[in-house]
């Protein structure tokens, strides 16, 4: 079985044909997702998700680039919801240096509010990581984040920061960009890290693998991932899946 760790079926490119994307992530062996929430109304459709379907796991959190207007009221709502029994995780959060809709500061303090929250309700985080790959790693370790743990998603730094995250108890999670031809540093992260820290996911809609790159993402292609790190670690599929598969259901704590 895979366990795609970041879909965002949630999203608005999957109204038209949700029943067929599923049916599709089914027949490539795509047993468990874990739909993340980022906003309000991402939220919401995470929760009707997963209340339909007893293969869909949530992530709900607060995205870097929306950190401004996030409030402490919404920051209580994902606190109530993270009760629910399929809530795995809080996020994605963290911070994007790319776009500049939410001052640095304004990121930083929502992503250790966030932080601080998982640690209250005892749930890994996600982190989302654009061009602030120091600042994250500073504020993981100023927050102690270690005491919850997490998935670096879709991991696009060096081999070296990969291991700096492990040891402070997160999962390296790797996606498309693994099969991309000229992805550098996402195929040595998966050569480095052992399979006993590494994760899969599509991030879909997104970054879809080589040779859907520049398409819609789906669920089924996270076996295209699942492939290329075997390739690179010469292991079998059945391995990579195997364990990234226990990895997942191990961070989520899914009986």
């Amino acid at each position: 079985m895979l366990f795609d760790t970041h879909v965002h079926l949630n999203a608005e490119q999957f109204d038209e044909d949700l029943e067929e994307v599923l049916s599709r992530a089914r027949e490539a062996g795509v047993g468990k997702m874990v739909v993340v929430g980022f906003d309000r109304p991402t939220i919401n459709r995470a929760m009707e998700l997963i209340g339909q379907y007893d293969f869909l796991y949530a992530a709900i959190g607060w995205h870097p680039v929306d950190a401004i207007d996030m409030n402490d009221e919404d920051l209580a709502w994902i606190e109530d919801l993270s009760q629910h029994p399929k809530v795995v995780a809080i996020g994605e959060m963290g911070l994007d240096y790319h776009w500049d809709k939410s001052p640095k500061d304004v990121q930083k303090e929502v992503f250790r509010k966030q932080i601080q929250l998982a640690k209250k309700v005892k749930l890994p985080i996600v982190i989302h990581n654009r061009e602030a790959t120091q600042d994250i790693v500073d504020i993981l370790r100023e927050e102690g984040a270690e005491e919850v743990g997490g998935i670096m998603h879709c991991f696009s730094g060096s081999p070296e920061i990969a291991q700096e995250c492990v040891e402070m108890n997160f999962y390296i999670s790797l996606g498309g960009p693994v099969t991309f031809k000229n992805a550098k540093k996402p195929k040595e992260v998966a050569k480095e890290i052992p399979l006993e820290k590494l994760l899969i996911e599509t991030d879909c809609p997104y970054l879809a693998p080589h040779p859907y790159r520049g398409k819609r993402n789906e669920p089924a292609y996270v076996k295209l991932v699942a492939e290329q790190i075997a390739e690179l670690k010469e292991v079998s599929l059945e391995e990579v899946e195997k364990i990234t598969t226990e990895n997942a259901i191990k961070l989520f704590n899914i009986n």
